[in-house]
């Protein structure tokens, strides 16, 4: 056997030219970045400005010829390291290793802020947009790097060590992204449940993942309504035996019971030192868990690594929305979500730029709420889900119209796919023809976008996930695995390779990872989603593969039932699921949100829409794929981030109304009584 370092020498010249050095401190070496490293074009990994067109093809067939080269010469350009890395991956799918810059050393912390200082220490980092508008905070890179250490102290003083698991329970404020940098500076590994969780399932997810300290706010605030935050954590920390202590910051400032285990984090870290020593951490180290709801069994902890996920993370922020230096780029979501994570913290932060931390909600104090902020804030690059532009869609264009929205250049979207309806409308009356619509696949395992068009790409199509980004390989199977060739197929999503940013693990449940993952499809990533190719080549993502229904030995996927129900004149969303037949196996039930103006409620008016309904879709798809049942309602059950609960409504259509579960985490539980209500009229 030989040494790592002297394998290290007999690599290619890709990591063969990153020169070892003696170990120094992270700070020395962000003092010696200079201008040239951060912003000179290396030409031998210059992108594209468009997919679809022959340069972006190009370096497509390269990351995927020689993805070693491709990926290093990006590690190279995009990550600090304290010691470059040995080997650039190993990967055997089949058995879950996956391992990326193996025997590199860096610290996520220092390469978000620490190498920006130099060049970029009074340019701002965030803007906080605060639940009331008019309200923002501006946080420069020096004062994000003051927050970042000054909070490490305080959890170092508590008791936070290397590879402890923090629990982040919090609203979207700078705070939050204080605390996730903050763990990543000492080593240890943040937990962000996103806040509309109930005390049991924040339990749960502590409990899971044996976190030792938890980070938390008095009170949240939200469309004008007070979240009893701490309340939430006190109730969940009682049923969790790990936890040492609670650290609690200030949102509204309300007195609010504090335990012998609280403490005030404000206070401490007023009287901390805003330096803080970063931990050196390998590659493959973890950054972070982030629990994600399985369809059977307990949440899963997706477990990201630190080099990969940063690496991916940047370089999907920067060329999927052409971010520039100096744009202002806004995800308008919760940091309790993947692309809170990817998109809101890590990306625009690895990138040096400028990122919007929005509290609030679309409808608040109005309407017009997301397009005021546009103006105000000066945002380039917008992201936002369907559900989101399908509400404001539905409020008509005129909220739209009183903004000056000049100022963006890259509209996205992310969650699910977009109706072809909402696509046309974010693009015509947001981005007024002249913006560029990115329509984004991913998952929260993946860490990073997947497939999408890149900025400024003409070759689109309304409701198209389109291509693959670097180093992707989407592959359509069949149900028994066969990858299906060539254009026009339509099957199950798999992906043929586990890049950088692919998640590692779930945490301390690797052969589930194994189980729900690869072992679907040997070889394969199983992503759970069914997509097609068209003639063009363009992928599609045709709904969840539960989501697929089966009448009448008909194959039929929801997104393709939505889109045409979302197509009436008069329906603002809608949501598909099956329910069981006994002769059919399962019958089409539909459930529809209307426009604003329609009459709600009027048995009349609703019976001519269903009807219609039902025409169009038999008219257009099929006889077999027509609706059995139709519920109209003002609104249908959403999470916080604007997620439709279709698990409640397969509960619904199937009359099972005592199993419907916990709905306290809905943004709109009152919905849920009107449905069961109109539900129950059915079998009258």
């Amino acid at each position: 056997m030989f040494s790592m370092r002297v394998l290290w020498s007999r690599l290619p010249s890709v990591t063969g030219a990153l020169t070892v050095r003696p170990p120094s401190s992270l700070a020395r070496i962000a003092q010696r970045v200079s201008a040239t490293t951060f912003h000179s074009r290396d030409t031998s990994i210059d992108y594209p400005d468009a997919g679809g067109s022959p340069e972006y093809k190009s370096m497509y067939q390269r990351s995927i010829d020689d993805p070693d080269t491709f990926w290093g010469l990006a590690a190279k350009k995009h990550l600090l390291w304290e010691r470059p890395y040995d080997i650039t991956s190993s990967v055997f799918l089949e058995e879950g290793f996956i391992s990326w810059f193996h025997g590199g050393k860096l610290n996520a912390s220092v390469n978000c802020v620490d190498k920006h200082i130099k060049l970029r220490a009074n340019a701002t980092a965030l803007i906080w947009e605060k639940d009331e508008p008019g309200q923002e905070e501006r946080i420069t890179y020096h004062m994000l790097l003051s927050k970042v250490c000054r909070m490490a102290n305080t959890l170092r003083r508590a008791g936070v060590r290397k590879y402890d698991v923090v629990t982040l329970y919090m609203p979207t404020m700078p705070e939050a992204v204080y605390a996730m940098l903050a763990c990543a500076r000492l080593g240890a590994t943040h937990s962000v449940v996103f806040a509309g969780f109930s005390a049991d399932g924040l339990a749960a997810r502590i409990n899971s993942s044996n976190s030792t300290h938890v980070i938390t706010v008095d009170e949240g605030v939200r469309a004008g309504k007070i979240l009893p935050m701490k309340k939430t954590v006190d109730e969940a920390v009682a049923k969790c035996p790990s936890i040492k202590q609670v650290l609690v910051c200030k949102r509204t400032g309300n007195p609010v019971p504090m335990g012998p285990i609280d403490l005030d984090m404000n206070l401490e870290m007023k009287n901390s030192r805003p330096y803080s020593t970063a931990e050196v951490m390998s590659s493959e180290d973890l950054l972070f868990l982030l629990y994600t709801s399985g369809s059977t069994g307990a949440p899963k902890g997706i477990a990201h690594s630190t080099a990969g996920y940063l690496l991916y993370a940047s370089m999907t922020h920067k060329y999927v929305f052409d971010y520039k230096e100096g744009d202002v780029f806004a995800f308008f979501g919760d940091l309790g979500w993947i692309t809170g994570h990817s998109y809101g913290v890590y990306g625009p932060l690895m990138n040096g730029g400028t990122s919007v931390l929005f509290e609030s909600t679309p409808a608040y104090p109005d309407y017009g709420r997301f397009w005021e902020t546009v103006e105000r804030l000066k945002i380039n690059q917008l992201y936002t889900s369907p559900t989101a532009i399908r509400l404001l869609l539905q409020q008509g264009d005129e909220w739209v119209n009183k903004y000056d929205l000049s100022s963006l250049k890259t509209l996205g979207s992310v969650g699910e796919a977009i109706n072809p309806e909402a696509y046309n409308w974010y693009r015509d009356v947001v981005g007024k023809g002249r913006c560029s619509i990115v329509d984004t696949w991913w998952q929260t395992e993946t860490g990073g976008i997947m497939i999408s068009p890149l900025a400024h790409d003409k070759d689109t199509k309304a409701g198209a996930a389109t291509r693959p980004f670097f180093g992707v390989i989407p592959s359509i199977l069949d149900p028994n695995g066969n990858e299906l060739e060539g254009n026009d197929v339509e099957g199950v999503l798999a992906i043929k390779t586990a890049g950088p940013g692919m998640a590692r693990t779930i945490y301390r449940q690797h052969e589930r990872f194994l189980e729900t993952y690869l072992k679907p499809f040997p070889g394969y990533f199983y992503t759970g989603d069914g997509a097609k190719r068209d003639k063009d080549g363009h992928i599609w993502i045709t709904g969840r593969v539960d989501d697929v229904l089966n009448v009448s030995g008909h194959r039929i996927g929801t997104a393709e039932l939505e889109a045409e129900i979302n197509s009436h004149p008069l329906v603002a969303e809608s949501a598909v699921v099956g329910r069981h037949d006994d002769i059919k196996g399962q019958s089409v039930f539909a459930y529809v949100t209307l426009m604003q103006g329609t009459k709600h409620n009027d048995p009349a008016a609703e019976a001519d829409i269903v009807t219609d309904l039902k025409k169009r879709i038999s008219a257009k798809i099929g006889g077999f794929a027509r609706p059995d049942n139709v519920i109209c309602n003002n609104d249908l059950p959403k999470t916080n981030s604007g997620k439709i609960m279709r698990r409640i409504l397969r509960k619904v259509a199937a009359g099972e109304y005592t199993e419907i579960g916990d709905i306290s985490t809905l943004n709109n539980p009152d919905c849920v009584a009107n449905l069961i209500e109109k539900r129950k009229k059915m079998d009258k």
